[in-house]
């Protein structure tokens, strides 16, 4: 169709006006296609009903789009074969994609009792030609079906959807977005369809529609140049570029997924508040009320619905935290925090009605008391419960109340391999291990604050680590943390990074490598943070940053440290014994391996000779091991050392094995 490569190309459309117009043209075509095939069959056209589902149903019509249609017919209709067929050859003849089926209402409402896609496609049905009728009893049919089972088929359809989550992965997290299949993405904005026209739930009023109108918008983008519906980093720039006079503020690649991963935010904050509401309405889930209500002793009365008091003017009722009645937000500036943290250490969610009303009274000039940074920790130290809280804080604009830095690093991409997360998640994230720690030191309050503020820095430009640590510094003392306690947390922001760069890249045994860590870090208290801090923020990272081998090199560095502070020089300066037995032998070349954690350790010992570290160096990368460390040593004309490799695949090479020794490799040059 010649009008829709036009359509396509015209630069004056706003996106969800090129899709209206592709659909227009489309729905003109079909309609003249209908009218020849039951004219040239000579049949009645009111046994016949051509309907629009998917995409071209919701008039989201893109130019890669497929044509997604079915014939509905009458029982006895005549010559339903021959119409079917006038109406698809001249589609398939022009090259576009078609989706197809001829079906009666009977066989249609069976599909889709035995189909999700089927019944979802069939809530945005929209009749492009043909007797209305035949379409309406269809709707009527499928939705009464729909609402009848939702008890049953709303379980299935959500056990889909967390299956396909689990696979593709959340939208707003994905260095590469699927905008279409993951979580967050253009199929749970039909999903969303689905679950308010069951009319088992309401589906919460926030903008997800607007949401679904952007995504569909790089979607497009994506189509027009020849892509699917990934947006991968190479297209990323170039998309940003073409869309930028249609989406305000975006000018490159990370303004670009800033902008999807709020939108895909958007749509999957509401998704998870349906779904919370639609499954507490069918089952209860575990580790909800149950919980609470067993540790406060209390039981709603028979017949009556749960209203559980969690703290001063928040209640517990059907698995929502609410305000009390009489609760006043306008005079208790601290029934916010008290409800956050009282809902996130019960595992429920705050109601989005709660939320609203906290929301329109959430001062910009927040006066932060004892008790609000009590409740502040709390919500930090509550585990994965805190995840949605700081969700619904943040989607209201509660969190950058409290924040107001917050906005910097609000979906902020992270383009590193490394990392799996935007930096605010990565952040909320840490907090999480954080919680896992906070048994394990003295100030636990103390690491979980650091933890969300470690990298607040990257929303601002230099040094994050650097730049953050005012950073957090003035927001502490906002809060009204005491001059010791900022001061602490603003070191942990600093130095974040220094236990791992130490680690991995200084030798271990050297007492300047101690003394350069104890210069920045002047007492026990503080380390004891930082290495937690450490493990938190590794495991919020990624894989390749929370390996044994890199967690037995941080605690071997903080071990020695805390020797030094306490004046024990023993914890640094002690001699390898492997190395002291490695010294001892006489042979031309004794080669051992031994397994160590995330790799292995091979210790050569050899007769001391010019060139020998980078010979055997040169052996082990040959040998395709990646070196991790190495300890070097010589005495009396022997020279012993230990490295600690791991295999960049397959198993470690054996000591005997060809190759091994670098007496044998000499004479080339190794």
């Amino acid at each position: 169709m010649e009008d829709r490569l036009q359509i396509a190309r015209r630069s004056d459309l706003t996106g969800s006006e090129r899709r209206a117009l592709l659909t227009a043209s489309t729905d003109d075509w079909l309609r003249g296609l209908f009218a020849a095939a039951v004219e040239g069959q000579a049949v009645d056209p009111s046994d016949f009903c051509l309907v629009a589902v998917g995409g071209y149903g919701r008039a989201e019509m893109s130019l890669r789009s497929d044509i997604d249609v079915f014939l509905l017919h009458e029982p006895g209709a005549r010559k339903v074969e021959e119409v079917a067929s006038a109406l698809w050859y001249p589609v398939w003849d022009s090259g576009i994609a078609l989706d197809h089926a001829v079906r009666t209402v009977p066989q249609a409402r069976r599909l889709a009792h035995d189909d999700f896609k089927v019944l979802i496609g069939l809530i945005d049905a929209r009749l492009v030609a043909g007797n209305s009728m035949l379409l309406d009893t269809l709707r009527a049919g499928v939705l009464g079906d729909w609402r009848s089972g939702a008890a049953t088929r709303l379980l299935e359809l959500h056990d889909s959807v967390t299956k396909r989550r689990k696979r593709v992965g959340d939208l707003a997290q994905l260095l590469e977005p699927e905008i279409k299949e993951a979580y967050g993405g253009l199929r749970d904005a039909v999903v969303l369809r689905a679950l308010s026209a069951s009319w088992v739930v309401d589906v919460p009023r926030t903008t997800w529609p607007a949401s679904t109108s952007l995504l569909l918008d790089v979607r497009d983008a994506l189509h027009s140049r020849g892509m699917r519906d990934r947006l991968t980093m190479q297209e990323q720039d170039e998309v940003a570029i073409q869309l930028g006079g249609s989406l305000p503020g975006v000018q490159d690649a990370d303004q670009l997924l800033r902008t999807v991963y709020l939108a895909g935010r958007d749509i999957a904050f509401t998704s998870d508040v349906a779904w919370y509401r639609a499954l507490r309405t069918m089952r209860k889930p575990s580790g909800l009320t149950p919980r609470v209500i067993r540790r406060l002793g209390r039981r709603p009365p028979a017949g009556q619905p749960e209203r559980t008091p969690l703290a001063e003017g928040v209640v517990l009722s059907a698995g929502e935290v609410l305000l009390a009645r009489g609760a006043a937000p306008d005079t208790d500036p601290g029934i916010t925090l008290r409800a956050a943290a009282a809902a996130a250490q019960a595992s429920v969610i705050l109601a989005p009605t709660t939320v609203e009303r906290l929301a329109a009274v959430n001062p910009a000039d927040l006066v932060w008391t004892q008790e609000m940074r009590e409740s502040f920790v709390s919500l930090l130290g509550a585990g994965e419960g805190n995840l949605p809280i700081f969700e619904a804080l943040d989607q209201s604009g509660i969190l950058e109340g409290w924040i107001p830095e917050w906005r910097a690093v609000r979906s902020l991409p992270q383009r590193n391999a490394i990392h799996e997360y935007t930096v605010d998640r990565h952040l909320l994230l840490a907090c999480v291990h954080a919680a896992a720690r906070a048994r394990d030191v003295d100030r636990p309050d103390l690491l979980l604050v650091a933890a969300l503020l470690h990298d607040i820095g990257k929303g601002f430009p230099g040094d994050h680590s650097e730049v953050g640590a005012p950073i957090a510094r003035d927001i502490l003392t906002r809060m009204g943390f005491d001059d010791a306690d900022v001061c602490i947390v603003e070191t942990l922001v600093r130095r974040h990074l220094l236990l791992p760069d130490v680690a991995t890249r200084r030798d271990l045994e050297d007492p300047a490598t101690i003394q350069s860590v104890i210069e920045h870090i002047h007492d026990a208290r503080t380390l004891e943070l930082l290495h937690a801090l450490t493990w938190a923020d590794a495991e919020a990272t990624g894989p390749s940053v929370r390996t044994p081998w890199r967690r037995q090199l941080i605690a071997q560095l903080v071990d020695r440290c805390a020797a030094a502070l306490r004046g024990d020089e023993s914890g640094y300066v002690e001699e390898s014994k492997v190395l002291d037995s490695a010294l001892t032998q006489t042979g031309l070349t004794e080669v051992a391996v031994a397994s160590a954690p995330d790799g292995c350790s091979i210790v050569v010992s050899t007769p001391e000779r010019f060139g020998i570290l980078s010979t055997v160096a040169g052996v082990l990368s040959m040998h395709r091991l990646h070196i991790r460390g190495a300890r070097v040593r010589s005495q009396n004309e022997r020279a012993a050392q230990q490295w600690f490799v791991r295999p960049l695949f397959g198993e470690p090479p054996d000591a005997k094995g060809d190759c091994i020794r670098p007496s044998c490799c000499a004479g080339r040059g190794l």
